[in-house]
């Protein structure tokens, strides 16, 4: 173990908020400082955020800490910054952002996606890269502005992502990681730019926009005096390029342990299912789906499917139950509500009641993609109450998790879960049920800077090797395993068969209720 005071500190600009964390050298979380993340929304699907803006909730963050944590200049050893995945983030003379950024969210590329999705070209850009098309990504969007909005295209010069244009503010340099270069642009096997996919997205003639792809575990670049003098630390200090927010989090929860690869759901407002594999055991699905993105560990890759509606399903049921409890001038918040889950799940009894939790407008994106796709219940009775639709929402949450490992091979012979609901034992419950492998919950606090905060751990030569650093900065805090219920795996593997039978049999109704 690290034998230093030192600290790093890892930023994690999400699409909420953006932290900045202090760690010991050997992985104990000294403090974190936050600045809540502002975007806008459009009428035309736009969903857009101001550069400066940015790096303006960046350096108070920075600052932030500094008030925490005594001597953080002096102190810091090293820093490593990851962020939002996709989006296009672009910049052009001098440095000067070319408008506002195209978060992840935005829908504007939608009849894009749509027409490159249609070519013949578009199964070897997904054997490729491993990542089915989506509005999400950066290659729609620029796709989408050449044909478009060409003129954005013509005042810039580097299109980057969220962290990339954090580390530009930090060192001045513009650069992505292999992560987000390799699954929109490369090649996951060469974590390099692939002429192949960039031509099938149409953009061979916009090739200089794409920046050099570093390595954060091996190259940093030094803090400049204006970044320095902005943050409150000192110039010089090694800063460090992470890889996507989704890996990052993934790999301080768990995803890799002892140097065996695992699986970690991060169940959220959307669930994130994701798993380590070595490179030639990825198994690509028909559909075209899912995405698969590098860890910084040689050979190592995260194969990874997202459903858009997780714990949204929940809110809205309570937000229900709050709305009819709240009647004769009581108020009842859905919050209220939260702590009673377990209870409500726990007193209705297990029956065959099924719920598809597909409560988001934007439909489906994992394992299968249907912008029509919506939420409902079957099977529904009138013996059932409402603890048992509570207690079928939550199992559907456990149906769509199996159903995105499903699509990646085997189930997992375990699960690491984050995120706030994972502390819920229904949930955890029926997520072990469901994938019939037990699961782990890790003590970190803050997985994503963590997790890039060890990149910058291992840059600097703290640790020889990733999996060294994660067995002092993860695996000790990961919680005693806890097993399926047999029962509960029975009745899943019976339930699960009816849940694919009833999504794929009612997708044409979908399309027909999208109808105007």
């Amino acid at each position: 173990m690290p034998k230093s005071d030192g600290i790093i500190i890892g930023i994690d600009a999400g699409t909420s908020v953006l932290k900045a964390v202090a760690f010991g050298l050997s992985g104990r979380q000294i403090a974190s400082a936050s600045a809540r993340n502002r975007y806008e929304t459009g009428e035309d699907g736009s969903v857009t955020q101001s550069l400066g803006q940015t790096w303006a909730d960046c350096v108070s963050a920075l600052r932030g800490l500094g008030e925490k944590v005594e001597n953080l200049g002096t102190r810091t050893a090293a820093i490593a910054v990851t962020g939002q995945g996709d989006g296009t983030w672009l910049v052009g003379s001098g440095n000067a952002p070319v408008g506002d950024a195209w978060l992840w969210l935005d829908a504007r590329a939608a009849s894009t996606v749509t027409r490159l999705s249609a070519m013949a070209v578009n199964r070897a850009r997904f054997e490729a890269t491993g990542t089915g098309l989506n509005t999400c990504q950066q290659g729609a969007q620029l796709a989408h502005m050449d044909r478009f909005m060409p003129e954005l295209l013509d005042r810039a010069e580097t299109a980057l992502h969220c962290k990339d244009w954090l580390y530009l503010n930090l060192t001045g340099v513009r650069a992505t990681d292999p992560s987000e270069a390799s699954f929109t642009f490369g090649n996951f096997r060469s974590r390099q730019y692939d002429a192949v996919v960039i031509d099938a997205l149409g953009l061979g003639s916009r090739r200089a926009l794409l920046p050099e792809i570093i390595d954060g575990t091996q190259i940093s670049h030094p803090l400049t005096a204006e970044a320095a003098s902005a943050a409150g630390l000192i110039a010089g200090t090694p800063v460090c390029l992470g890889y996507v927010d989704m890996v990052m989090t993934a790999l301080g929860a768990g995803v890799r342990t002892g140097g065996q690869n695992a699986a970690c759901s991060t169940i959220g407002s959307t669930g994130v299912h994701m798993r380590a594999k070595a490179v030639p055991d990825v198994q690509l699905n028909e559909e075209g789906t899912g995405y698969v993105i590098a860890l910084p560990i040689p050979g190592i890759v995260t194969q990874v499917q997202t459903n858009m509606g997780a714990t949204i399903n929940i809110d809205w049921i309570l937000r229900i139950a709050a709305d009819l409890m709240s009647a004769g001038g009581r108020e009842v918040s859905y919050s209220d509500l939260i702590p009673r889950i377990d209870a409500w799940f726990a007193e209705a009894r297990p029956t065959n009641l099924l719920y598809h939790p597909y409560i988001s407008e934007a439909g489906e994106r994992g394992p299968f993609v249907n912008a029509h796709a919506r939420a409902g219940f079957t099977g529904l009775s009138t013996r059932h109450g409402f603890a048992d639709m509570l207690r079928a929402v939550i199992e559907g949450l456990g149906m769509a998790t199996r159903d995105c490992y499903a699509a990646m091979g085997d189930m997992p012979s375990e699960l690491r879960i984050t995120g706030g609901a994972a502390r819920s034992r229904a949930l955890k419950g029926s997520l072990s049920a469901a994938i019939k492998a037990p699961v782990r919950i890790s003590d970190r606090e803050e997985a994503g800077a963590a997790g890039v905060a060890m990149m910058a751990a291992v840059a600097i030569g703290a640790y020889r090797d990733m999996d060294s650093c994660i067995a002092d900065w993860v695996t000790p805090l990961l919680g005693e395993a806890e097993m399926p219920d047999p029962k509960n795996v029975e009745r899943y593997d019976r339930l699960f068969e009816a849940y694919k039978d009833v999504r794929q049999a009612i997708a044409p109704a979908w399309d027909k209720l999208a109808e105007r």
